[in-house]
Formats: structure tokens, sequence, C-alpha cells
């Protein structure tokens, strides 16, 4: 970054900071700045800011370049951006964007927005963002671009490269062009280069390859990731009956895997994703994020405080037992959330799959058993040398079960939740925690009670 362009940027971080309107004097200067400035910082400055400020700077952009950094937005901050913008501005901006892109727009509105800006568009806009839009939430038919040339195998190169040229500008990629029979069945892809270097006259049907391709139906993340190692630029979508309907680029399937590890991520932490950057989001949906998690769990360690009350006797009778109790299970947690994490994200690359249940389970078990006999000795040789044979044996054996047990169940849960249909990150981190905090104290508290005779 140049100091010119830094210093741009410092200009404008700090009118933006301000909080407060345009003087007329200074917006000469402010669009000159926004107009010199490089697009990709500008995305970033508007994206750091509410939607009140970045209004404003879409405002003062010239108008090409305020479309481009809308497009350039995650959907949640342009929904929170059109209760800024007038009418003509919202529209305008709607009928630039692709129509996957759309989709994930109105997915973020009310209803009645959302239909006002369908209405917007012309008849054959509004037409291809509703077949996007017929697909059900989380397919990739709900991802895809449904924009694709009409490139028939009968055709010659000559014939296939004007069907592109007329159709190039709505495209979203053409270095992919699938191929079909003329009722749209899939019958094979042809890359732009092998078109362009091809003789004129030659069939496409000669020069196609057979074709890689997923159903609109299927699952967007699981699609994406199988999609992505294979190292294409794009890959068509098709129907039940194999017929064409869109068109899944590389790109779109990187976006969507990054959005389900940051909401992997964010949920294995006990909060939701955030669906637009940290410094633009608003407080309280900052606190709306977190606070169902945090009653969730507070609600779930009375567990916890439930076993405590229970063994009240036996740690009466053996107050050094209550030293351990934070060194026992913040290692059982620790251990099941290494394990969970791990499982998730190999559920998430198809390294692991529902039916390997006794598979993880066996693995997880052995995994646990020797992270506890090396946790468990360590245990046993510290807490002897300070408070005698007896509790060292009660601390090395309870860590030997706790890191089998909590390993084992770290490692099933997202199995389970998979089975049932749930999201393997909900049942990651903060369910684990509690559960083998729990557990954990029962297993110590039974084994303090038969060791020491109390």
């Amino acid at each position: 970054m140049s100091d010119m362009t830094k210093e741009s940027l410092d200009v404008l971080e700090d009118w933006l900071k301000a909080d407060k309107s345009i003087n007329p004097k200074d917006a000469p200067r402010l669009q000159k700045l926004l107009a010199d400035t490089p697009i990709k910082d500008v995305i970033a400055l508007v994206e750091r800011h509410n939607a009140v400020r970045a209004a404003l700077a879409l405002r003062l952009l010239p108008r090409q370049r305020s479309i481009e950094v809308f497009d350039a937005l995650d959907s949640a901050h342009q929904a929170d951006l059109i209760d800024e913008l007038g009418n003509t501005e919202v529209f305008e901006f709607f009928d630039e964007l692709d129509p996957d892109d759309r989709v994930s727009l109105l997915d973020e509105l009310p209803a009645e927005i959302a239909d006002r800006l369908l209405r917007s568009l012309d008849q054959d806009e509004r037409d291809v963002t509703g077949v996007v839009l017929g697909y059900p939430k989380g397919s990739i038919g709900r991802r895809m671009s449904p924009q694709v040339p009409e490139i028939y195998r009968e055709m010659t190169v000559d014939e296939a490269l004007a069907r592109v040229r007329e159709t190039a500008d709505n495209l979203e990629t053409i270095y992919t062009l699938p191929v079909t029979r003329k009722d749209r069945r899939l019958v094979g892809v042809i890359s732009f280069r092998t078109l362009f270097t091809a003789r004129g006259n030659r069939l496409v049907e000669d020069l196609m390859s057979d074709p890689v391709f997923a159903y609109a139906h299927d699952d967007a993340e699981e699609t994406a990731r199988w999609f992505m190692p294979l190292d294409f630029l794009a890959m068509p979508i098709v129907d039940e009956s194999t017929r064409l309907v869109g068109i899944l680029t590389w790109d779109d399937a990187a976006d969507i895997v990054e959005e389900e590890d940051t909401e992997d991520s964010a949920r294995s932490g006990g909060t939701e994703a955030l669906q637009q950057p940290y410094m633009s989001t608003p407080l309280l949906k900052l606190v709306r994020s977190r606070i169902v998690w945090l009653l969730v769990l507070a609600v779930s360690a009375l567990l916890t405080v439930k076993v405590l009350d229970s063994f009240e006797d036996t740690l009466a009778a053996a107050v050094v037992l209550s030293l351990f109790i934070p060194l026992l299970t913040g290692t059982g947690g620790n251990t099941g959330n290494q394990a969970a994490t791990t499982v998730t994200r190999a559920l998430a690359l198809g390294d692991v799959r529902s039916k390997d249940f006794m598979q993880v389970l066996w693995r997880e078990l052995r995994v646990g058993l020797v992270l506890g006999s090396l946790l468990g000795a360590l245990g046993f040789i510290l807490a002897t040398f300070v408070y005698g044979l007896d509790i060292g044996i009660v601390i090395g054996l309870t860590l030997l079960l706790i890191c089998t047990m909590s390993a084992t169940v770290g490692g099933l849960m997202p199995i389970l939740a998979k089975a049932i249909g749930a999201d393997p990150a909900v049942f990651s981190n903060p369910f684990i925690s509690t559960f083998c905090d729990a557990t954990g104290l029962i297993i110590y508290f039974l084994i303090a009670k038969s060791v020491l005779g109390l």
C-alpha cells in the first residue's frame, strides 16, 4: 500500500468514525479520495462501519464503483444498507447483482421488502432469480448461477463460439461450458480454450469430455467440499432428469466452504456466527449471537452443581480433593473438545461418515487410553509427592478414566449429530464440556470413596 493510499484511508476512516453528516464543503474532497482509493480498500473500509456510515460512503462513490462495492459485501451487510438507502439506489444495486447473490440477499430481508425488490426487476431477470429462489435453503441449487449458454453437441465450434459471444455479458463464467442435447439434458463439458483453438467446422460432440456434475437439490456444503479438490473452474448443476439448470463456479464453492467453516467455528465456541464483519455488527446483534448459548450452558452447568452437592460428605471428609477439581474437569473438557473438533472436521471433509461409528469409537477409545495413561502417570507422581500415595492413586486413576471417556464421547458426538440431521458443531465443545465435567466428577468421587474408604 502506498503512503498516499494509506493517508487517504486514514482520512476516510476518521470521517466515517466521526458519526456526523457530510459538510458540503468536504464532499468534493471525500469523493475524490474514495474515487482514487483502490476498490479492495474501499470495500474493506465500508465493511468495517455500520450501515448508516457505509451508506454515506456509497453515495459519494461514482455509480459504477458503488455498484461494485455493494456487490462485494456479504448479504447481511447489504440487507442492513437497504434500510439506509433510497429506493432508486436499492433497486439499481439489486438489479446489478447475480441471481444467486440476489437470493442470498432476499433470504436476509422481511418478505414484504423481498417481494418489492423482486417486482423491481424486469421479467427476464425475475425469471432467472426465481429459478434459484425455487430451490430449498441449504441446497446447491440455491447457490448456483442459472445463466449458462445453450451449447448443443450438434453445433460446430464456430456456432458455439457465436453463442458464447451473444450471452457472455450475462454469464458468471465462460471457461467451462456445459454441452447439452436439444432437450437440455447434460451430455458433456467443453472448455473455452478448447473451442477457441479448434477448427471452426469441427463438431462440439467430438471435442467435449464427460461431465462432472451435481444435482440441484444436493446439500450445498457437501457438494462444495467434494467439488473443490477436483480442480475444475466450474461444474454443471442438473435437475433429477439431468437437465441443465445452472453452473457452480470454484469461487462460489470456496465461499460456501468458508461460510460453513466460520459457522462451525463459532458454534463450537458456543456462539452463533456473525453474518457481517465484527466492526460493523450492531451491539445488540453481538449480544444475541452469544446470550442463547450462555443461557443453555448456564442451565446445563447446574448438573455439575448437583453432582458436587451429592458428594458433599466426600468433600468434607477429604477437603484436599476439592483442589484437583479444576484440573480434572479442565482436562476432561479439553480432551473431549479435541476429539470432537478432529471428527467434525473429518466429517466435513468426507473422511468420516456416519457408518464409521464403531471405527471412530474404537479409535478414540485407544487415543483416550494412551492420553489418560500419560497424564495419569504424571498426575500420580506429582500428587503422590505432595499429598501422599492414596491421593496420587485417586488422581492417576481419575485422569486415566476421564481422558478415555472424554475422547470417546467427544469423537462420537459429531457422528450422532450427523446421524439425526443436526449440525455436528452444535454438539461439539459447549455440550461436551458440560457433559464431561459432570461425568468426570462422578468418576472422581467414586474412585476417591473406594480408594480412601470414605
